[in-house]
């Protein structure tokens, strides 16, 4: 996958990892950052879609597209679609722009709107990249897990930057049954869990 990743992808990712660190860099208000993941990270979610079973793969955040762009490489390879959700005009606007400018917007469907009014009628869920407000990961991760097939794995960024708010959804996560979860040290920190 990575080493068959277009020009396009890689230019619009480059301006997308320059665009972030601006935005850190300059005051930009929180809300309006991209907020994305850093590139160690979407390889890792990359190789992680990639060997998911078959079903509905979903990224809830979009942003800009940046951590789509790595996902639908692992699409591209299995021969999938990914679904996004994100619920910012401003940032739809920029997703859209970026699965345009990189001719992925075949296998990326993305949808402006809250994902918890959409997760219940995936049924299937074999991928999923939790990346949206913190205060909704709990929400999110309940919808999500139901509805996940066996194999599934469920990735949720933010689980060491912001551990502090995570903790309460973390420990549920660790302590579920349904599935096997660990935190992966790696960019700011991923919750990883397979469905049993």
């Amino acid at each position: 996958m990575f080493h068959t990743i277009s020009e396009a992808v890689k230019k619009r990712m480059i301006y997308l990892e320059e665009l972030d660190t601006q935005d850190r860099l300059d005051g930009t208000p929180r809300m309006m950052r991209l907020r994305q993941i850093p590139p160690e990270t979407g390889r890792f979610i990359s190789i992680l879609a990639a060997t998911s079973p078959k079903g509905e793969m979903l990224e809830i955040g979009t942003s800009a597209g940046y951590s789509a762009l790595w996902i639908s490489l692992a699409c591209r390879l299995l021969g999938r679609r990914l679904i996004t959700f994100e619920v910012l005009k401003e940032k739809v606007k920029l997703a859209e722009e970026t699965f345009e400018l990189t001719k992925t917007a075949d296998i990326i469907e993305l949808i402006e709107g809250d994902a918890r009014e959409y997760i219940p009628h995936y049924k299937n869920i074999s991928f999923c990249f939790l990346d949206c407000e913190k205060e909704i990961y709990k929400d999110c991760y309940d919808l999500v897990i139901p509805n996940m097939v066996k194999g599934g794995i469920l990735v949720a960024d933010n689980a060491i930057n912001h551990y502090k708010a995570l903790k309460p959804m973390l420990d549920n996560s660790l302590a579920d049954t349904r599935v096997d979860s660990l935190i992966v040290p790696i960019g700011k920190g991923e919750l990883v869990c397979r469905k049993l």
